[in-house]
């Protein structure tokens, strides 16, 4: 799907509108933080997905899990 659209002035910089179907087509709403690049001489808009932490945890496994570190003994007032 391509969508014509005019880049504006909007302060120092440019902006554009996306259209509803494009951004609904890649997940994108208001808040949606992405990343912007050139890539080739195309500007490309990538949205950012966000983990839930039980979608991080699913991928915890014995092979890539980190021994655990001693520290020594508290210097202060660490909650233990």
């Amino acid at each position: 799907m391509a969508l014509k659209v005019k880049v504006r002035k909007w302060g120092h910089s440019l902006g554009l509108r996306i259209p509803k179907p494009l951004a609904e087509s890649v997940g994108l709403r208001e808040g949606t933080e992405a990343e912007l690049r050139v890539v080739g001489g195309t500007l490309v808009l990538k949205p950012l997905r966000r983990y839930r932490l039980d979608e991080l945890l699913e991928g915890l496994e014995e092979t890539n899990r980190h021994p655990e570190v001693d520290w020594g003994e508290p210097q202060g007032h660490e909650a233990f």
